[in-house]
């Protein structure tokens, strides 16, 4: 016989909390700093490879959010940043002999900096220097006596002809730069209109004399563009010796200076070179007018010309970087070379190489969201093909096609020597690993965080330390001991376990940030429990349209939901939804109907698209359970329907399979189920009841409608017995379970839930009998009559089929006789 079960009593319903340990804790702040409360397993798995200094060995962090884990994370790497060195310096200068490849240097910690003052430094001296050097008398006497050698020889050159002119009584005429010849009589100089009106003979005579000048002209001038040549040369020389004399003493101290450094004194070298032409080619303004002069801009174009661009710098003696990367787009995290339109041309340089996150947290540490690396499959391989390499390539993938022909760099890549963290979920963690083969290799090590931290005292008095610790620093106030107590009571309905706390430790202190919102509409600083309850209860309000509207179309009648009487082949059971971060239990009316035939147990979910992949599982045990149960000495065969009525949306799980075995027995036996009960649980093919999800909301679902209509004290609803460490109910449910206005069963095996529902013995089998009126008895015979229905038609016809043979042997032989 089946013992009827008893409700649960109120201290099994929710965890208790020791309100003398809450005083005590509170009274007495926790010895040790805390940076974070639980989670060892993902401690130890950081702490391991922050201590590898192999390649490969990066972490993944899996774990969901709120669970603290980019907190943790981050105290790890500071506290081991903090031992390590500070990471050397990187920029990038011009490359002179290609201007496409800049080269990158390294220094230690602040001398970047320095150099860059530095050379900001010399390139002001410089023009301090020029264009005032080519004004010395110095200067100015060599440049006059160039210009005297060339005046000389082209004087000469003028005389000479100028001679042999007169003495044919011809005169040499300069005039705006140009030379000619003019006819004199009587030693005048004639005019156009006089050298007219001589004879023709004289004129010819004259022109002859004049032409026979011009070529003795050019033949005298024939080495002119040499002289020029020549004259500019040495001017030229002598404007590049005086930019070395000058800038010459301006480098030596900077090379003196950074003597030790090869690399710099390289680049100083170079600049030495460099700054002679920049400054005959910039600063040289003898030709130049005054407003060509206000339009040019001489420091901007030696400081792109001349100056470091600094990528990373440090401070000496900082701690290794911990860089946290929210957007790792590609040149966010490998950086970017920025470009600008001159004349419809894309034109960049060295100046524009912009650092990413790998160059900030070179020597250190990176932290960033798989999921938004994983949304980007050339980040991805980018990431890769850099820990694979120890290289930083910081130029796009895509640059050649978007660029096109225009003036694109190939800076000289970087050394890689950086530890990544990925913040991701267990579900990608797997994906990428069944994937990425290489993913194994580059990511060697897991920090899993816990869902659940175990319930101690320990656990409890950290807890509590650290909701104080945020209330007086952060908040400004302080909690009263019923609110710590209801705070912990919250954790443990978030990890829906009695003996577990919540890892989602930013919901706790999500929720006291709150509670003083309230606390501060009261005008007061000490947040107490009602505080807390108005808290829960406003966010409840905030997100709970949609259940409310649910509840209203059961109250109205849209919705047909009966909480009292009897029925047959209806049951209650109950559901949960999810919708954006809320969730929220509901009644929902299962029924089944039975007659006979031989198409099983039809799932209406399932056929109608609704029911997924578990569902529909957990409907078909249900044939299991039956032929095992009752089918042992005869073909279980029967047509039954099973539907959630009023579902229109997608359903998944199995919790309502032991609410449908219930239904179906109901209609199989046509014994009436009560209806002021709801029930959840899955079941397996021998019978058991199985643990479920949303116990809690379930339980409180059903709870709000029986309130509402009234509670009668018949009303409850049964769970599985394995559910009972699940609930963490809130006051009002165990206030109206201690008056006895509502019942909480919990079953181990589908007879107990159907001895409750039904009021009738479930029956155990003797000698392969059940009790003939039993619940299992009935069922019993039932579905015995329902085979031999089905299977007598099929055994008439089958004797109907000899009956036919005889007629035709016997008409067989009369026609033989």
């Amino acid at each position: 016989m089946t013992k009827k079960l008893l409700p649960l009593s109120v201290s099994k319903l929710a965890p208790s909390i020791s309100t003398n340990h809450v005083n005590t804790c509170m009274s007495n702040p926790y010895p040790e700093q805390l940076t974070f409360i639980g989670q060892q397993r993902a401690q130890s798995a950081l702490d391991f490879s922050l201590g590898m200094e192999l390649p490969g060995y990066n972490v993944y962090v899996m774990g969901e959010a709120a669970h603290g884990r980019f907190t943790l994370v981050k105290d790890k790497l500071k506290q081991h940043a903090k031992d390590r060195s500070t990471p050397n310096e990187w920029l990038y200068v011009n490359n002179y002999d290609d201007h496409r490849e800049p080269i990158a240097l390294f220094m230690q910690p602040g001398q970047s900096k320095q150099l860059s003052d530095d050379i900001d430094s010399f390139l002001d001296e410089v023009l301090d220097t020029f264009p005032a050097a080519f004004d010395n008398p110095a200067y100015q006497r060599k440049k006059k006596s160039i210009d005297r050698e060339f005046n000389d020889a082209y004087d000469s050159a003028i005389t000479a002809v100028e001679i042999a002119a007169l003495e044919q009584s011809v005169a040499l005429v300069e005039e705006k730069n140009s030379v000619g010849f003019a006819p004199l009589v009587d030693g005048k100089q004639l005019s156009d209109s006089e050298f007219g009106e001589l004879e023709e003979t004289l004129r010819e005579e004259f022109f002859e004399k004049i032409e026979k000048l011009e070529d003795a002209l050019i033949e005298a001038l024939i080495e002119l563009p040499r002289w020029k040549r020549e004259s500019k040369e040495k001017q030229r020389n002598l404007k590049k010796s005086t930019a070395e004399q000058a800038t010459k003493p301006l480098l030596k101290d900077l090379e003196h200076k950074y003597a030790t450094h090869i690399g710099v004194l390289r680049y100083l070298k170079d600049i030495r070179v460099e700054i002679i032409d920049a400054v005959l080619e910039w600063l040289d303004d003898e030709d130049e007018s005054e407003e060509s002069k206000e339009d040019f801009d001489r420091k901007g174009m030696l400081t792109d010309f001349f100056a470091p661009n600094i990528l990373v710098e440090f401070k000496e003696d900082d701690a290794a970087p911990v860089v946290y990367e929210p957007n790792p787009t590609f040149g966010n995290i490998f950086g970017k070379i920025e470009y600008s339109t001159s004349q419809g041309s894309l034109i960049t340089c060295y100046r524009s190489i912009q650092a990413g996150a790998l160059h900030r947290a070179n020597g250190g540490y990176l932290i960033m969201d798989a999921e938004k690396i994983m949304a980007n499959p050339q980040v991805w391989d980018g990431l890769k093909l850099a820990l694979k390499t120890h290289q930083i390539k910081n130029d796009l993938p895509y640059q050649d096609s978007t660029v096109g022909t225009s003036f694109t760099l190939r800076p000289q890549l970087i050394p890689l020597d950086v530890k990544i963290i990925l913040l991701g979920s267990r579900e990608l963690y797997y994906t990428i690993g069944e994937y990425d083969e290489e993913f194994a290799e580059l990511f060697r090590v897991l920090a899993d965080f816990d869902y659940y931290l175990p319930s101690s005292d320990k656990l409890q008095y950290q807890f509590i330390t650290k909701v104080t610790e945020y209330c007086e620093q952060t908040l400004k106030c302080t909690a009263t001991q019923a609110a710590m107590v209801r705070l912990l009571k919250f954790s443990y309905r978030q990890a829906e376990h009695q003996n577990k706390l919540s890892a989602r430790f930013a919901d706790v202190l999500e929720l006291i940030a709150e509670a003083s919102y309230y606390a501060k509409q009261d005008k007061l600083t000490v947040i107490d429990a009602h505080h807390i309850d108005e808290a829960i209860e406003g966010k409840q309000y905030r997100t709970g349209q949609i259940s409310e509207n649910m509840l209203s179309d059961i109250k109205e009648g849209h919705t047909l939901i009966a909480t009292s009487g009897q029925a047959i082949g209806k049951v209650n059971g109950l559901t949960v939804l999810h919708i954006g971060d809320t969730s929220f239990g509901t009644p929902a009316r299962i029924t089944a109907t039975v007659y006979a035939g031989a198409d099983g147990v039809i799932d209406v979910e399932r056929e109608a698209e609704l029911g997924k992949a578990i569902h529909s599982k957990g409907v078909m045990l249900l044939t299991g359970y039956l032929g095992n149960k009752y089918a042992q000495h005869f073909s279980l065969t029967l047509s039954a329907n099973i539907a959630i009525e009023q579902s229109y949306g997608y359903i998944d799980g199995d919790s309502a399979s032991l609410a449908e075995l219930c239904a179906l027995i109901s209609s199989i036996t046509s014994l009436p189920i009560s209806q002021s009960i709801a029930l959840t649980g899955s079941i397996n093919q021998h019978g058991d009841v199985q643990a479920i999800g949303g116990v809690n909301e379930k339980i409180e679902g059903f709870f709000k409608l029986c309130k509402m209509r009234g509670l009668t004290g018949s009303q409850g609803v049964i769970i599985p017995k394995s559910n009972q460490v699940n609930l963490v109910l809130d006051d009002e449910i165990l206030n109206a379970v201690d008056a006895g206005k509502f019942n909480i069963y919990a079953v181990e095996t589908v007879d107990q839930a159907l001895n409750l529902l039904m009021d009738i013995e479930a029956g155990d089998i003797i000698d392969d009998q059940y009790p003939e009126n039993s619940v299992n008895g009935i069922a019993l015979a039932r579905l015995k009559e329902i085979a031999d229905i089905v299977n007598g038609d099929d055994d008439d016809e089958k004797d109907e089929e000899p009956d036919n043979e005889k007629l035709d042997n016997e008409k067989l032989d009369n026609e033989k006789g």
